[in-house]
C-alpha cells in the first residue's frame, strides 16, 4: 500500500539524518531539517484528527518552530502511527473521508494517497538535504503522480505547492513527480 511505502521512506530518512543534520537547509526553502519533519509529523496528525475527530498537531505545520519537544525518530513514528491507525478506520470504498486539503473531503484513494504523497515527498526533502540516497522509487513515483494530478492544483493559490518546473531532457518518474510539486529533481545542499 503506498502509505506504508511513503510512511517507511519517510521513516528511513529521519532514522539516517546525522546528529548535526537538524539545521541543513532543505528544497523547502524556508525551512531546515527539524522544520521539515515538523511540518510532514504534523500533516500527518492532521490527517488522523480529520478521520477521528481526535487532537489536531500542536503546532502549525506550516508554521514550524524548529524545536523538537522529543526525538525526531518519536516525533516521525507517533505522527505516522496515527495516520496509519486513522486510515485504518476507513473502508475503501469510502467516496467521502475528510482530509485537512480542500476540498476537505476526498475518496479513500485519493486521500490515502495525498497523505502518502505528504510524507513521501518530504522524505525527499530531508534525504536530499541531508546527502542520503532519494527514497522515491519509480512505482512509487508514478502513483504518487497520478495522485498528485487529481488535487495539487487547487493547493498552490494557497503557496502549499510551488509553480509545476519543465520537464527536461533525461527525466525519469522521480523527477516527473518532483518537477510537477514545483521541486527541482536535482537540487542539492
Amino acid at each position: 500500500m503506498i502509505l506504508n511505502e511513503a510512511h517507511e521512506a519517510l521513516r528511513t530518512v529521519v532514522r539516517n539524518v546525522p546528529a548535526d543534520g537538524w539545521e541543513l537547509r532543505t528544497p523547502c526553502a524556508e525551512w531546515n531539517v527539524t522544520q521539515v519533519l515538523q511540518h510532514a509529523a504534523g500533516d500527518q496528525i492532521g490527517y488522523a484528527a480529520f478521520i477521528t475527530g481526535g487532537p489536531m498537531p500542536s503546532e502549525n505545520p506550516f508554521a514550524p518552530s524548529g524545536t523538537l519537544s522529543e526525538a525526531a525518530e518519536v516525533v516521525a513514528e507517533q505522527a505516522m502511527k496515527a495516520s496509519a491507525d486513522a486510515w485504518a478506520t476507513v473502508s475503501p470504498d469510502a467516496q467521502e473521508v475528510p482530509v485537512p486539503v480542500p476540498p476537505n473531503t476526498m475518496t479513500y484513494t485519493l486521500g490515502i494517497g495525498a497523505c502518502a504523497l505528504d510524507a513521501a515527498v518530504h522524505a525527499w526533502d530531508i534525504a536530499m538535504a541531508t546527502g542520503q540516497p532519494s527514497p522515491l522509487t519509480p512505482a512509487m513515483a508514478r502513483e504518487l503522480l497520478d495522485i498528485a494530478k487529481q488535487h495539487i492544483e487547487p493547493l498552490r493559490a494557497y503557496g502549499v505547492y510551488a509553480a509545476e518546473l519543465a520537464r527536461e531532457d533525461g527525466d525519469d518518474d522521480v523527477a516527473d513527480l518532483l518537477r510537477y510539486l514545483g521541486r527541482d529533481p536535482r537540487w542539492t545542499a
